[in-house]
């Protein structure tokens, strides 16, 4: 049985929110999405003989804190990769029904 369905929204831009509508079996349901960024840059904060490793965690951490003090009525649907040297990382978010 497949519980999720992949759509491309094209042109969707942080900090948007995208109603979609779908119709199963006769029944229309709704859902709303949001992709949210969140600081992916540390280095302010690095102590200078950190390794990438080190590097990393902190960062983990940093999207770890922010996520669980993020609005409880949103759930996380992806977590997307950031590009080499992204100072955000981007979040997709489903409203919770």
């Amino acid at each position: 049985m497949m519980n999720e369905l992949c759509i491309p929204i094209p042109f969707f831009k942080e900090n948007q929110i995208a109603e979609v509508a779908v119709t199963i079996n006769g029944k229309k349901r709704e859902y709303h999405f949001r992709v949210e960024s969140f600081p992916w840059d540390t280095s302010s904060e690095l102590p200078e003989d950190i390794d990438k490793y080190g590097e990393t965690t902190m960062k983990v951490r940093q999207l770890k804190n922010a996520i669980e003090n993020y609005n409880n009525g949103w759930e996380i649907v992806q977590i997307y990769t950031p590009s080499p040297g992204s100072s955000h990382i981007q979040v997709l978010f489903r409203q919770k029904k």
